[in-house]
């Protein structure tokens, strides 16, 4: 670890490095210098980024565009590396980039109130609206076909064949549930291959937790996280906002009976969004955005339940069935969505109709 630090140019010698976040992907620390000033220190995982000089090369971009942008939001600043890049290289391979570290905000694993998850819409909304503009199409794909149901079906499928750990007869209910579903999670995929739905410039981690809230207004201050930052559609990010954090349990809640939309948060979270990018997205994306929480929340069950059927190779775990916990919650998840879908529906028109009015 010093030898990773002493290859960036910080502001006096790091004391300390401690662990920070509860991320599944990247290893994160804290690193506190003689100087006072503190950095956030991370390790990318190659598992998940097999190109880190592209994810990095995504990241300045993304930041610097945003940073001459006047939306009432910080960005993260990438330091430099000795030899004038923006990450390092360790001697076992491994790539490690640093960050100013952002003092007096708060990242929420929960929201505390409606108040608290409308902020995080508005941080990602105003995330979307400054990128309006931005070519998209000069961005990486760091992760291929991230947000491409039809490909996660598929290779779920090639999972539950291989049955590399013979796990597959204990997810028999969890499969049927996908794959009766499968053509309508492939709606997106097809509305953008079709036209009918534009390529963004999306975050596709919009969890509730990569929003630095400040502390004493409340109000959001940093969007966080930007390694999966990479064309997509806006209705996959406010889709897994409201699967993150309009769920009323943790996202690997083993007793499935907690497990259901809060629609007090569903709305909190659609007004706070449309409230800040509403009138840079078209009215398509607009009525999509109901069916992206649907869709990827039950992708992200897939996801789970492939890990789980592969080894748990992908998403860190605490314990050995967390994966297949993990599954199970999310597609609790959206079922309850299908059940509250008129309601759903409804919440959406009356916050359109409500910006429209507004305007």
């Amino acid at each position: 670890m010093e030898q990773v630090l002493q290859q960036f140019c910080l502001d006096g010698t790091p004391v300390s490095c401690e662990p920070l976040g509860n991320g599944h992907i990247n290893r994160t620390f804290r690193v506190m210098c003689s100087s006072g000033k503190a950095y956030t220190l991370q390790r990318i995982n190659r598992v998940a980024f097999h190109h880190p000089e592209e994810l990095i090369e995504n990241i300045d971009a993304v930041s610097r565009f945003i940073a001459r942008k006047n939306i009432g939001l910080e960005t993260i600043r990438l330091c430099p590396a000795r030899d004038g890049r923006k990450f390092t290289v360790d001697a076992q391979g491994e790539y490690w980039r640093a960050y100013d570290f952002i003092s007096g905000g708060l990242s929420l694993e929960a929201p505390r109130d409606r108040n608290d998850f409308y902020q995080a819409a508005v941080a990602f909304g105003k995330f979307q609206q400054a990128l309006a503009d931005f070519p998209a199409a000069t961005l990486h794909e760091t992760i291929p076909h991230f947000h491409d149901t039809e490909d996660r079906l598929r290779q779920l499928r090639a999972s539950v064949e291989a049955d590399a750990c013979g796990r597959a007869r204990e997810a028999g209910p969890e499969l049927d549930f996908i794959f009766s579903r499968e053509q309508e999670l492939g709606t997106l995929c097809r509305m953008q291959r079709s036209g009918a739905l534009p390529l963004r410039v999306t975050h596709n981690d919009t969890k509730l937790n990569n929003v630095l809230l400040d502390e004493q207004t409340g109000r959001a201050r940093c969007v966080l996280d930007l390694d999966t930052v990479m064309p997509g559609l806006s209705a996959h990010d406010f889709g897994d906002a409201v699967r993150f954090g309009a769920s009323s349990a943790a996202e690997d809640e083993t007793e499935l009976t907690k497990v259901f939309l809060r629609l007090d948060m569903y709305r909190a979270y659609l007004e706070g969004y449309l409230d800040a990018c509403g009138h840079a997205l078209t009215e398509n994306e607009i009525s999509v955005l109901p069916l992206g929480a649907k869709i990827i929340t039950t992708e992200l069950g897939a996801r789970f339940l492939k890990d789980y059927l592969d080894g748990d190779v992908y998403f860190k775990i605490d314990r050995p069935s967390q994966n297949l916990d993990r599954c199970r919650a999310q597609l609790r998840l959206a079922a309850d969505m299908e059940e509250k879908w008129p309601e759903l529906q409804r919440i959406l028109q009356e916050a359109a109709a409500s910006r429209c009015r507004t305007e």
